[in-house]
């Protein structure tokens, strides 16, 4: 009996020693808490904020501190499903948007809001609704900056007590009707084909008014070359005729010999095809009376007298 009693106490002690060993194990792994980076954890003692848990090595009282889950400190980035919004000319378009946003603090985030992922979601449809409302379909086609900005600043005055920082928020893309985007097509083509037809137009009157200008140029190189050549004969003419002038002065000719000169032009004056009639001067007969003084002059008398 005594055997079969110290048997049973030593099993007692070391069943108590292995009870407690494994409450210093749970107690010692409820207590220390590893937080990774970029990671906050918000610890509640007997369910009331307590601290919040940086990242490294934590300590915690067992049993009466609580860890909720961790906070993600980093920068996220949502995108949400397609939106109908509709514009000022009643349009209904669907739009994708964008938000980048992080958490700054992690109390607020935990303890302000429900859930702030679905009330980003909810306030970014409802602000992106309010601003696209109050523009037309091409506005907002090609206002995409300032919608950006005006939702980015809607969202971040509304998520700034919850611990949030919304850091931009963009359309991905904007959708309008089927029929819309037909139009818009064709009035994109007609467009095209408007400028096309004015860039060719320009291009047609350029080349005319090259062409012009060119065409004047030459006529006024042509017209003064003329009138240089012109000026170049005339005095061509009048240096042969000084000349011829000088030489008929310096030779001294007789009366027979001008008679001559003047029979000889007299045939120059019926050239032509248009000289249907010829007159002869008077002084036709003066010059043939000269020359035949001069040529069958009386015996003994001599040439010129």
């Amino acid at each position: 009996m005594l055997d079969s009693g110290a048997f049973i106490g030593q099993f007692f002690i070391i069943a108590l020693l292995v009870v407690v060993a494994i409450f210093v194990i749970v107690m010692l792994f409820r207590s220390i808490r590893i937080i990774p980076q970029a990671y906050a954890g918000v610890v509640e003692r007997l369910g009331k904020y307590h601290k919040t848990l940086q990242p490294g090595l934590n300590l915690l009282v067992p049993f009466i501190d609580r860890l909720r889950p961790l906070v993600d400190m980093r920068e996220q980035v949502v995108s949400f499903p397609p939106q109908p919004v509709i514009t000022e000319d009643n349009l209904v378009v669907s739009i994708d948007t964008v938000v980048y946003f992080q958490v700054t603090d992690a109390r607020a985030a935990t303890y302000e809001i429900a859930n702030y992922l679905g009330a980003v979601e909810q306030l970014t449809t409802t602000t992106l609704r309010n601003v696209v409302g109050g523009l037309n379909l091409e506005e907002a086609l090609t206002s995409r900056d300032n919608i950006n900005g005006q939702l980015r600043i809607v969202l971040d005055e509304a998520t700034g007590k919850w611990g949030i920082r919304v850091g931009r928020v963009e359309l991905k893309a904007i959708d309008p009707p089927v029929s819309i985007q037909d139009s818009m097509e064709k009035q994109m083509r007609a467009e095209r084909d408007r400028r096309a037809a004015i860039l060719t137009a320009e291009g047609t009157k350029q080349s005319q008014i090259l062409e012009a200008e060119g065409r004047r140029q030459s006529d006024i190189l042509r017209a003064e070359g003329e009138a240089k050549a012109a000026v170049l004969r005339a005095q061509g003419e009048a240096e042969a005729i000084q000349t011829v002038f000088t030489a008929i002065h310096a030779g001294n000719p007789d009366s027979k010999l001008l008679a001559y000169q003047y029979l000889q032009t007299l045939p120059k004056l019926a050239e032509g095809d248009s000289n249907k009639m010829w007159i002869i001067p008077s002084e036709l007969t003066e010059a043939l009376k000269g020359i035949g003084e001069g040529f069958f002059a009386p015996r003994g008398t001599p040439p010129g007298q």
